[in-house]
């Protein structure tokens, strides 16, 4: 294949998805219609939204880590890293159940999807528990679609062998720090270190350390490059969930495709959530007590506006904002001492930056 630039990535991976699925066409329908239904789902989740930053940040660790200059073939290392697709879809379609989300990128999520196309055709029992059902079988799908992208890439038998370390710890991580997630909200734990867990293993691990990791390691980087990757990819993932949790609160619905104020609403123990609690209780205890009160319970839009005016008032959306700051300088200080080619430095520097600035 040609070599890819950066930008060209996210598209070239979509095509690798398609294909991918199409080869799986008829072993799906030999199945049985309902099975083809359900990965109809599926296959308009993952090939219809998403930016694939993923095979983007996966592709960059490749040819940052030299991959160019071996004798892995490009063209595998493409479907290794567009395999990655695969397991966002299976975070994202477990996540919208978890946290009983109606819609996903402006669109309904996969449980309501199906749910509906339950109803609208009178099928028995009931349509809600049908639509979760189907969704946590076609989420569970593309995880060992994800395994089968990765095994079936064309990628060394030396190549593979590298890429289980990233592998194997990425799918634990984002499965682990959604477990904590949930428990945190269960528990009502307002610890700073353990949100910063969830943010680390839920979104950066996954989103951007591991992919970077996974693309250096097949590449065969050296263990300076990938630790320098890694250190990038945490701190700028982490910044990335920072701007999230404060688009939880703040965000533009007609942006984020996401009710305003949806992470109050769902009990999110998020570090601005944390940060506002302690930050409360030593300046204005009856607000850390409205605050608690509310977190979780309402869903009235000007309760929920009143929380938020609470945690804005009490300094941690600005501290959110140093930390993301600060974040970003350590990451492209980790980037600045790989020493990579001026492409992939250059894309990450944009790349980081538009992360912690984004609005949706």
């Amino acid at each position: 294949m040609q070599t890819l630039t950066l930008d060209q990535v996210p598209a070239a991976a979509r095509d690798e998805l398609a294909h991918f699925i199409d080869s799986r066409r008829a072993q799906v329908a030999a199945i049985g219609g309902p099975v083809t239904r359900a990965v109809s789902h599926l296959e308009s989740f993952v090939l219809d939204g998403g930016k694939r930053i993923r095979p983007l940040y996966a592709w960059a660790g490749f040819v940052g880590g030299g991959g160019l200059e071996t004798d892995e073939d490009p063209a595998a290392m493409l479907r290794a890293a567009a395999s990655l697709e695969f397991i966002q879809g299976c975070a994202l379609i477990h996540d919208d159940i978890i946290d009983a989300s109606d819609t996903r990128r402006g669109n309904p999520t996969v449980h309501r999807a199906v749910e509906k196309v339950h109803g609208d055709n009178g099928w028995a029992g009931d349509p809600a528990h049908f639509g979760e059902s189907v969704a946590i079988l076609v989420g569970d799908l593309a995880l060992v679609w994800a395994e089968d992208m990765l095994q079936d890439s064309g990628l060394s038998v030396a190549a593979l062998q590298r890429a289980r370390e990233p592998w194997r710890a990425m799918r634990t991580e984002v499965i682990g720090g959604q477990l904590l997630d949930i428990s945190l909200e269960a528990t009502g734990d307002e610890n700073i270190e353990l949100a910063d867990s969830v943010n680390r293993f839920k979104t950066a691990a996954y989103t951007i350390e591991r992919p970077l990791h996974l693309g250096a390691a097949i590449a065969g980087a050296d263990q300076a490059t990938i630790d320098a990757f890694r250190g990038y990819g945490r701190d700028i993932g982490i910044a990335f969930q920072l701007r999230d949790d404060e688009l939880g609160v703040y965000g533009d619905p007609e942006v984020t495709g996401k009710p305003a104020g949806d992470d109050l609403r769902e009990g999110k123990r998020t570090v601005l959530l944390a940060t506002a609690l302690q930050r409360a209780d030593e300046r204005d205890p009856a607000a850390a007590a409205e605050l608690r009160r509310g977190i979780g319970t309402t869903s009235d839009p000007a309760e929920i506006a009143r929380l938020a005016q609470i945690i804005a008032e009490t300094g941690a959306v600005e501290a959110l904002e140093e930390r993301i700051s600060a974040l970003t300088a350590s990451g492209l200080a980790h980037l600045a001492a790989v020493g990579t080619s001026p492409e992939v430095t250059a894309t990450l520097t944009d790349l980081a930056h538009r992360a912690t600035a984004r609005r949706r």
